[in-house]
């Protein structure tokens, strides 16, 4: 299969699960119906963006991967429509907890799951009182659609994970985020798109990332989530964009054989020297 149908979404999120799960559903049957074979939906869209303040019973929202309601429903969905879904949720592991995602293959087969490996910590955004460090590595999922890598929200900003899924035979990056908060300060908007539009330029793959849109409100503080979702092709051309504000299903075509064939003539991986990286492998560079 040379050519595909994509998506990518955005939505805002109530304090009310049942109904962001079924705005995702519907959201992913309005892709479907568009033609779109793999859909990406943002970060932990189950919820509101809990990690804006330190609440120990905020815990409570964490379940396991093995018979996660919401990953069923998806892979029923999945199955139905038959769709790609990658889907976001906070996976209780024991003692250990999660931001993770599952693969659901378009035949319903729940194919394994990703852990954040990056895991932010600043205003707004302390991740790190909830989670821990991811430790799947990075990991490429052959659907029946395409071989897909996932990196989840901080993970955009490290290209080092990018290189290393497209290594492991990638054809699309994807990337659910949850991103804002600088309204009235520093808008990292263009930053943020630029980000990946580079890990597309750089790696001659498509990439498609999912925000969530609105204002929420935390405890001690608020996030506003700027939206702005997007699908480049294999050039890191941007082929769709979301707004600022608006729930919306951006669709993307994209051509897999194409971008193999580039990736192959570009002489990016071919002139690569891994032997001369290893300054890569220490946080000082030393």
């Amino acid at each position: 299969m040379s050519k595909i149908i994509v998506a990518a979404t955005q939505m805002t999120c109530s304090k009310n699960m049942s109904e962001n799960i079924d705005k995702a559903d519907s959201l992913i049957r309005n892709a479907a119906s568009k033609g779109a074979q793999i859909i990406l939906i943002q970060e932990l869209f189950e919820t509101q963006y809990f990690c804006m303040d330190q609440k120990e019973e905020l815990f409570d929202l964490s379940k396991p991967f093995e018979n996660h309601p919401t990953i069923e429903r998806m892979s029923k969905l999945a199955k139905e429509l038959k769709v790609v879904l990658p889907i976001s949720f906070f996976e209780k592991a024991n003692r250990a907890y999660y931001n993770s995602v599952a693969i659901i293959d378009a035949d319903g087969i729940v194919l394994g799951k990703y852990r954040k490996s990056h895991i932010p910590d600043g205003p707004g955004y302390q991740e790190k009182f909830y989670f821990n460090p991811g430790d799947t590595g990075f990991k490429v999922w052959n659907t029946a659609y395409a071989k897909i890598g996932i990196g989840i929200c901080w993970d955009q900003w490290f290209p080092e994970a990018a290189r290393a899924m497209v290594l492991k035979g990638a054809e699309i990056l994807l990337y659910p985020t949850a991103i804002g908060g600088e309204e009235d300060e520093f808008d990292s908007s263009d930053m943020w798109q630029r980000a990946m539009i580079g890990h597309s330029a750089q790696n001659q793959i498509p990439v498609l990332a999912s925000n969530r849109i609105g204002t929420e409100e935390g405890i001690e503080t608020s996030n506003f989530f700027y939206g702005r979702s997007f699908i480049t092709n294999h050039i890191g051309d941007k082929i769709a964009e979301g707004s600022r504000d608006k729930e919306e299903v951006l669709i993307g075509e994209i051509d897999l054989l194409k971008a193999e064939r580039l990736r192959t003539v570009w002489g990016t991986f071919r002139d690569r020297r891994p032997e001369l990286y290893k300054d890569l492998l220490v946080l000082d560079g030393s």
